[in-house]
């Protein structure tokens, strides 16, 4: 704890501020019977993230074979002073996400936020996340709100304040894991919320050699397959199904025509899983769909930005080329 000398006025702390949950208790349960009941069975990759899952994806963002981190963080603290000239100090930022990463600790020391939004759909992670910042950073205000940003969202009202610019921070390549549709549905509620003048800097994979985006999904030491088998192990514990993870095979592969790693779970046996009431067969081989993550051209997302109303002003890269971050103005 820093000392306060004496007859120095103390800096004004922050505050930290919870809103509640805007998503359905029961919504896993019906995007899990809803997807397994698709002609191709598929999973939505936000669920990925229970306890166990996001610590196997902080395992998968220190392996060798995985660049996005590394790449975005090195091109972060590279370009930090340019990237904090473009959001403007004492915005409004807006991160969709838990925000306890490193990238976001370095943004909120040079942009020093009027207020700092975390949006997760984990009410845990975004707890979690908002205790370690608000302890590292007494003075920032902090109104976190549990929410689905893959879905329309409404903000609380302070996002009304005069005079201040309001930034939307979403970095990781998130953004590839949304259909091109719902890409651009996302970033057209990202242009409402930042309203006319505000702005975006949103993490994009890019387009790049299919063996290092193979190796990148399939790991040497089988971490990525864990994380990708623990969504089952999640539905087991929480909705009370039968999945046997021993009966299926992590999968995942580079589909060059749509740009896109997909990522799936083979089912290796004739079998059937019971949800409740609900029972679904699956073939030998048959797989269920749990991820696509979306590799750009960076002409390719700037076009899909402009379709949703935002003008790609600033461009950063790594090095290497692997991955940039986007500096987007409403227009």
């Amino acid at each position: 704890m820093a000392r306060i000398q004496r007859g120095a006025r103390p800096a004004r702390l922050g505050r930290t501020r919870f809103y509640g949950s805007v998503v359905p208790a029961d919504s896993f349960r019906e995007d899990v019977i809803e997807g397994l009941s698709q002609p191709q069975k598929a999973l939505p990759p936000k669920y990925f993230y229970d306890a166990e899952g996001s610590r196997l994806f902080d395992r998968i963002c220190r392996l060798p074979e995985y660049y996005p981190t590394r790449a975005e963080l090195a091109l972060t603290r590279r370009h930090l002073a340019g990237i904090a000239r473009f959001a403007g100090r004492g915005c409004e930022l807006i991160e969709y996400g838990s925000g306890a990463s490193l990238k976001t600790r370095l943004l909120l020391r040079a942009l020093r936020p009027s207020v700092y939004v975390p949006v997760d759909i984990s009410h845990s992670a975004l707890a979690g996340a908002a205790r370690r910042l608000s302890r590292e950073f007494a003075w920032l205000h902090i109104f976190a709100v549990v929410g689905d940003f893959s879905q329309p969202l409404r903000l609380p009202v302070f996002r009304a304040r005069p005079g201040r610019r309001r930034v939307v921070y979403f970095p990781g390549s998130t953004i590839g894991n949304l259909t091109i549709q719902d890409a651009q549905a996302f970033l057209a509620m990202s242009r409402a919320q930042v309203g006319a003048g505000g702005a975006m800097l949103i993490g994009v994979d890019l387009k790049k050699d299919a063996n290092v985006l193979h190796a990148a999904y399939n790991d040497a030491r089988g971490v990525t397959a864990r994380f990708n088998l623990n969504l089952l192990a999640r539905i087991n514990s929480e909705l009370g199904a039968d999945f046997d993870p021993r009966r299926f095979r992590h999968y995942a592969f580079y589909n060059a025509p749509l740009g896109r790693i997909e990522m799936h779970l083979v089912s290796l046996e004739r079998q059937a899983v019971r949800i409740g009431r609900h029972r679904f067969e699956l073939e030998r081989g048959e797989t269920i769909h749990t991820e696509n993550s979306y590799k750009y051209s960076v002409e390719e997302f700037r076009a899909l930005a402009a379709e949703a109303g935002f003008r790609g002003t600033r461009l950063w890269r790594d090095r290497r080329g692997l991955f940039s971050l986007h500096g987007l103005v409403a227009a």
